[in-house]
């Protein structure tokens, strides 16, 4: 009960203290190995409130991810389609996710076996994801710590509206002279696809594959068929001079 006063006690609490006591409440319910907060809204760079990595993980889970990564995560796709509720990434992983290009060059640095997310949708567009993660060696989440995890969603919604309930000023970084300039990525998806002159069809079909989509899967999303998908995909490579879904993502990340 202690925990749980401390997380919906009236006044503010600091990021750390809010994360913290987050943490140990979900540890009485569950092991995990880190715990991490990021507020996502819409194609902006999301902002770590919170986390418990190292400085070797953080660079790789934080940072690293920062950078462009995130436009490809399920989690970032599930938030800016307004999920709520605790989710694990199993579930939210497109079909080839674990053999798409993705996983291979960014998440396997991860080393995670499981990720489960709290999902709270708030006001202007913003939503804030509290990840629970295990590492391989620690392997998934068991069905008991599963059904105690998704019974402990109002507990952590209430948190969250508590003390997060309004992050838009926080969507800014501070430049060299103390002006408030916009975090947002420097080109959204829209944009990195446009300047590589992709139609908006082609521009739909290879965002879909990179984040992990099968030719099947992206036909059923855009309701065309499997053979024109993968016809729009030939097209795509030969436009972009590339043979292969590795030279995709890297002229992707680099158009970021």
């Amino acid at each position: 009960m202690g925990v749980v006063s401390t997380l919906l006690a009236p006044g503010s609490l600091q990021d750390r203290e809010v994360g913290d006591a987050f943490g140990e409440a979900m540890a009485a319910l569950a092991h995990f190995d880190f715990v991490v907060v990021f507020a996502y809204r819409q194609a902006e760079r999301p902002i770590d409130l919170y986390s418990t990595f190292g400085v070797e993980d953080y660079q790789v889970f934080v940072r690293l991810y920062q950078k462009g990564p995130y436009l490809l995560d399920p989690f970032y796709h599930a938030a800016r389609n307004g999920l709520s509720g605790a989710v694990r990434m199993s579930d939210l992983a497109p079909d080839r996710f674990f053999s798409s290009e993705y996983f291979r060059t960014y998440y396997s640095q991860t080393r995670l076996a499981e990720e489960i997310g709290f999902f709270v949708r708030l006001e202007e567009d913003t939503t804030v994801v509290l990840s629970l993660m295990r590492r391989t060696s620690s392997r998934i989440f068991s069905p008991r710590e599963w059904r105690q995890l998704k019974m402990a969603e109002p507990l952590v919604d209430a948190l969250v509206r508590r003390h997060w309930g309004s992050l838009a000023t926080r969507f800014v970084d501070q430049d060299g002279h103390g002006r408030r300039q916009p975090s947002s990525v420097p080109a959204r998806v829209e944009g990195v696809w446009g300047r590589l002159n992709l139609t908006a069809r082609e521009a739909a079909i290879v965002d879909l594959v990179l984040q992990g989509h099968s030719s099947e899967a992206v036909g059923r999303r855009l309701g065309i068929t499997t053979g024109t998908v993968k016809v729009h995909r030939r097209n795509v490579y030969r436009k972009l001079s590339i043979s292969s879904q590795t030279q995709l993502l890297s002229l992707y990340l680099k158009s970021m």
